[in-house]
This record gives structure tokens, C-alpha cells and sequence, in this order.
């Protein structure tokens, strides 16, 4: 769900975390740590390639990571992923280049590479964004550290409410921000590029 609830508990999730301390979105803790607390576990993108989740995905990377279901009971992920088709486009050959796009799924154990890869081609999407599955307990620990989570353990159960926020980070400058998936593009647009300096 997209809402200032769960803006405001991504946001908590970040500054309760021992890599994103001081601020609460930077620290000058250096890549090693930031690669113990993302952890390197291995997922798989939509086209069946194994990347390493720091060293591959994150490290020294302009990133914008969204959770998503490939089937998606609120219809909020069919309108995120249109959404953030519009930003890719608006973002041109720049995606792909130096900004990289992730959508990670929420079932691994439903969303295979090959489903992944179907949704990915069934909305059209180019090069520079990758949808991923890992295992059910990696993606867990992923979406935690990246602040998916909702801090009432009911609402935290259900997958769907973990699905309509961004978070756009700047690994080499360790610059992170959280924003609505639902923004307009322009405003995603501009939060993205607004991290690059």
C-alpha cells in the first residue's frame, strides 16, 4: 500500500539499520560493511543469469529497487511497473548505463526467471531493469534491509503492502531515499537524478 504509513516506516527501517546510521541515509562506513549488511546472496534475474546481490547488483551503483508479485491481487504492481516503465523511458539510454532499475519479487517461490521474464516482456521493458527472485529466506533479509517491512507484524505478513514504495540509493556516495512508486514520473525521475551528484 502506498501510503505515509508505510513511507514513514521505510524510512524507519533505514535509520534503525547500522549501515544508514548517523543521518539515518548516510554513513561513511565504507563498502565493506555495506556489503555484510546487504549480504551477497545469490538471486536470479528474468533472463536465468545468478548475480551476487551487493557485489553484482548494488556496489558503486545509482539503483532504484522496488518489491513487486508478478500476480498482484490489488493491482497496485501492474500500475507500478507501467509507472516505472514511463520513468525508464524518461531516463533514456541512461538506464542500463549508470542507473540500474531492480524489481525483486516477493514469491520466489512462485516467480521463477521465466515467469519474471514474461511479465518483464509482457510490459515492454528494456534493458537496465531487472527483475529478480532469490530464495524466500534472502529475499526476506533483503526486504528488510531495505526497509519493505511494516513494524505491525500483522500488516508485515501480508506481502501486498510491501509493494508500493521505491528505494532509489547512490551506493557510491552511500545516499539513500524512499518515495511512493506511484510518484509521478517526472518526480521519480528527478529524485533519481538528484541522488547522481
Amino acid at each position: 500500500m502506498t501510503s505515509r504509513r508505510t513511507l514513514l516506516t521505510g524510512f524507519g527501517g533505514v535509520a534503525l539499520s547500522p549501515v544508514f546510521a548517523a543521518t539515518g541515509m548516510q554513513t561513511s562506513s565504507g563498502t565493506g560493511q555495506r556489503a555484510g549488511y546487504f549480504s551477497n546472496a545469490i538471486f536470479q534475474t528474468h533472463e536465468g543469469k545468478k548475480v551476487k546481490f551487493y557485489d553484482d547488483l548494488i556496489r558503486g551503483k545509482l539503483v532504484v529497487i522496488n518489491m513487486m508479485l508478478e500476480v498482484c491481487s490489488d493491482g497496485i504492481c501492474p500500475n507500478m511497473t507501467a509507472n516505472l516503465l514511463r520513468v525508464q523511458e524518461a531516463l533514456g539510454k541512461r538506464v542500463g548505463k549508470d542507473i540500474f532499475m531492480y524489481s525483486i519479487t516477493l514469491l520466489p517461490e512462485h516467480d521463477t526467471p521465466k515467469t519474471l521474464n514474461a511479465y518483464a516482456k509482457a510490459f515492454g521493458v528494456k534493458p537496465g531493469w531487472t527483475f529478480l527472485t532469490g530464495t524466500p529466506k534472502d529475499t526476506e533479509i533483503i526486504r528488510r534491509r531495505l526497509g519493505f517491512y511494516d513494524l505491525d507484524e500483522k500488516k508485515d505478513a501480508d506481502k501486498s503492502t510491501h509493494t508500493g514504495m521505491l528505494r532509489i540509493g547512490n551506493d557510491a556516495y552511500d545516499r539513500w531515499c524512499m518515495m511512493p512508486a506511484l510518484s509521478t514520473p517526472k518526480m521519480i525521475k528527478d529524485a533519481i537524478l538528484s541522488m547522481s551528484v
